[in-house]
């Protein structure tokens, strides 16, 4: 593999960032990578159910994964967080939780993805690997930076990405990884609401909350997503916890999204997903006469 200096001097998907980011962490420096955009890198095709935006492949540059760029992990300690995140890291008791566990998250991260490089131009395996680094460094952190939020979309993300794995090389179990991160990522979306509602963390004050990144769906999307997961991935042993989870997420779409009623402050994607949504709880329920 191409070392990043090589990468520097080739045009392509990415680049090597002239300004280097420092590690809160470990205090080393390492290069930042990004995305190039423009010239028919990002041929955007549809929005899933999941809110996730597909890309067609380029004939210039192939299969495109625009997500992998969007945390930095560092290579000497395995830290890793979204990429505006590395200079809010000042406590010291988060930087000592932080390097204590350095040897914890590498492991934990090699059981998954094995033999991931942090160092060179960045593959699908390794933003995959980078992403499930992020989501135990913010274990780590305090609410002042929102980590439930966050760690709701990296699990979201984690999903599509092992997907991603699996369609690429099937027979590895990245299908059943990625219903892993599905659940995960549906416990810390409704862990996400409580702590709001019960002002524990600022979870609608995050800027960006995604969950992909081409368009910010923001508390809407949120709360949508609360009840698709639920639909999707919630636990189906118990039925009757099943079908009262899902009648609180069909008030909650409803209130949110204003169903039954008009609608027209609420256009676009989001509505029509939420609508689809909605009509799926109600057969559901209807079907078992809850």
């Amino acid at each position: 593999m191409a070392t990043s200096n090589t990468n520097k001097k080739t045009p392509g998907i990415s680049y090597w960032s002239k300004d280097k980011c420092i590690c809160p962490v470990c205090k080393k420096s390492f290069e930042k990578e990004i995305m190039r955009s423009g010239n028919g890198r990002m041929i955007a095709g549809g929005l899933s159910d999941e809110l996730h935006r597909t890309f067609e492949p380029s004939a210039k540059y192939g299969v495109i994964y625009p997500l992998i760029y969007e945390i930095g992990a560092c290579p000497h300690c395995y830290s890793a967080f979204f990429w505006n995140d590395f200079k809010d890291i000042k406590s010291n008791d988060v930087i000592d939780k932080l390097f204590r566990e350095i040897d914890k998250r590498r492991e934990a991260v090699e059981n998954i993805f094995p033999y991931f490089d942090l160092k060179n131009e960045r593959k699908l395996f390794d933003g995959a690997a980078m992403y499930y680094l992020a989501l135990l460094s913010y274990e780590c952190v305090g609410p002042e930076l929102i980590p439930t939020l966050k760690k709701a979309i990296i699990s979201l993300r984690l999903a599509w990405l092992c997907t991603y794995i699996d369609k690429r090389c099937s027979g590895y179990n990245y299908d059943y990884i990625a219903q892993v991160f599905y659940r995960k990522s549906l416990f810390f979306y409704q862990q996400a609401v409580i702590n709001e509602t019960t002002r524990t963390e600022k979870s609608s004050t995050l800027s960006n909350m995604g969950p992909d990144m081409d368009k910010n769906y923001g508390w809407d999307g949120v709360i949508y997503l609360c009840g698709l997961l639920e639909y999707k991935y919630g636990q189906r042993e118990d039925t009757q916890l099943r079908l009262k989870k899902l009648s609180e997420s069909k008030t909650a779409i409803a209130r949110i999204f204003g169903l039954g009623k008009s609608s027209k402050n609420k256009p676009g994607p989001l509505l029509e997903h939420a609508r689809e949504l909605y009509d799926n709880l109600s057969k559901e329920l209807k079907d078992d006469d809850f």
